[in-house]
């Protein structure tokens, strides 16, 4: 079990297909009807929701955060495209969208990967669908930019979610180009991770459960890289922490 996630690790650093693993690592047909199965019966998401209360713990938190983060970049697709394919206009491109809600830290809570032509709002209601009160009791207030005014999405929250604000920061006027703002800049970095693994250049999943188990995949290799962070400081004392 150990080889294959340590192989499932190597295949998303190096961005290989599955029919070109080397012989020096396990059967590809292992691996993949392990991350098959483990996709189904929702083991990848049961490690996600282990794996953030210990990093949340790690780093002086309480298990279950009081605020999250909403945001949903685009990436690009192959040219065989797939059923969620769409056109992001504000980006100019062809693909996917990739929008997370992640706690304070950057620790993903969901994932949904629609088309990119999908109305913003409309992707947050559905992403704010798969996080219940039960799985965060504590959260009362999500953060999000301007896309996030939708009357589908407060209807749905008055009507499901009454207890969760949505606080939208909007970017300073006169400002060009990357402009960090607060609780919003963990979102962008989290998005910005995705970039040392070559698996997530682009994204060639053809299924959306697929997509999905790549996204938990890559976050809890993150989150284990920060439980043992393999000779650099400790988690807590790293300045990312704050």
């Amino acid at each position: 079990m150990r080889e294959v996630l340590q192989t499932l690790c190597s295949l998303h650093r190096s961005g290989g297909p599955w029919e070109m693993w080397p012989h020096a690592v396990l059967p590809t047909r292992t691996v993949s009807d392990d991350v098959a199965q483990w996709r189904d019966d929702g083991t990848w998401a049961k490690m996600i929701k282990a794996l953030r209360e210990r990093t949340r713990v790690e780093a002086g938190r309480d298990p279950t955060p009081r605020a999250a983060c909403l945001e949903r970049p685009s990436v690009k697709t192959p040219e065989r495209g797939g059923p969620e394919r769409g056109e992001d206009g504000g980006k100019n491109m062809t693909g996917r969208t990739r929008p997370l809600l992640v706690d304070t830290l950057g620790v993903v809570l969901a994932v949904l990967l629609p088309s990119a032509g999908l109305d913003a709002g409309v992707a947050a209601l559905q992403r704010l669908g798969h996080v219940t009160p039960h799985d965060v009791p504590r959260l009362g207030t999500i953060v999000a930019d301007q896309q996030a005014h939708h009357h589908a999405l407060d209807a749905w929250r008055a009507a499901h979610r009454a207890g969760w604000g949505l606080a939208v920061q909007a970017r300073p006027a006169g400002t060009k180009g990357c402009t960090p703002l607060e609780k919003r800049w963990v979102m962008e970095r989290t998005h910005a991770w995705p970039g040392r693994y070559r698996r997530h250049s682009k994204d060639d999943e053809r299924r959306g459960e697929s997509r999905t188990a790549m996204i938990q995949i890559r976050h809890r290799h993150r989150m284990l890289n920060r439980l043992s962070p393999c000779g650099r400081p400790a988690f807590h004392d790293r300045k990312d922490a704050a």
